[in-house]
């Protein structure tokens, strides 16, 4: 059975229904939704343009990915910062209550990457592809959170690990790819909470279709091109007209993450 409440900071695909195209994103910009969301785009808005700054020194091409230096490390360090920040913020607006093996609690500064692959499951971050539109090779297109499809583990994450805590033996681990699968993974966690709305304080308009230059969609930030994905099982999916349910007092839902 598709789901008749948005949950807190979850972007799902969307049951075909009246007024489904209104539904699809104005649950987002809901006041309830999230806690400061633009808190976290700012965050993300900052390290986008140190991005394109690093770029008018570093070709973004295929031949580069093995490169490294301090300025990658900082910016890599800076991302994965994020990236966990993120994480906390959709087990924390939802329900997420782990425990030590002798059942007391286990606080918020032990929770690790096993905790956060559980946010796989409800926001499917492994179908996400997302392309750098301008890049000189045949690897302009990263999915971060891929290797979650499986039992690995995101082999950039570990090496941002490896890096941080030993920067003198591992800092060629923080390379120009890992950092660059950090940031597109930044952005992957941002969309499936956000979309691509980036809560601007100006103006929201409606988007036109135009012919594009690109064969892909820009996505929040107006830089990365997003793919969402396609393999939302009907069971997953939302299916509710927000114009009626936003005037509910318990609009929203939370996920349980104890049961995953």
């Amino acid at each position: 059975m598709s789901h008749l409440k948005p949950f807190h900071r979850n972007v799902r695909g969307f049951i075909d229904r009246t007024n489904s195209g209104y539904s699809q994103w104005a649950y987002i910009v809901d006041r309830a939704y999230a806690n400061s969301p633009e808190h976290y785009i700012r965050a993300f808005l900052l390290i986008q343009s140190d991005l394109q700054r690093l770029f008018e020194f570093i070709e973004p091409a295929d031949d580069n990915l093995i490169a490294y230096s301090y300025r990658i490390h900082e910016l890599f360090m800076r991302t994965c910062f994020e990236v966990e920040a993120n994480f906390k913020a959709i087990l924390k607006e939802n329900i997420f209550n782990p425990t030590k093996k002798d059942g007391s609690s286990r606080p918020e500064k032990d929770w690790n990457i096993h905790d956060y692959k559980k946010v796989n499951t409800t926001h499917h971050l492994s179908s996400y592809k997302v392309f750098i539109p301008i890049w000189g090779g045949a690897k302009s297109c990263f999915e971060p959170f891929k290797q979650w499809s499986g039992a690995a583990e995101l082999t950039w994450y570990q090496a941002y690990n490896a890096s941080k805590h030993d920067r003198m033996n591992e800092f060629k681990k923080a390379n120009f790819e890992n950092m660059l699968n950090s940031v597109t993974g930044l952005f992957v966690l941002l969309s499936s909470q956000f979309g691509t709305q980036d809560f601007s304080p100006g103006s929201t308009s409606l988007s036109v279709n135009t012919d594009s230059y690109y064969s892909t969609s820009p996505g929040l930030g107006d830089f990365f091109h997003i793919q969402f994905p396609s393999d939302w099982r009907d069971d997953e999916k939302y299916d509710f007209n927000w114009a009626e349910l936003k005037t509910q007092a318990d609009r929203l839902q939370k996920i349980d993450y104890d049961r995953i």
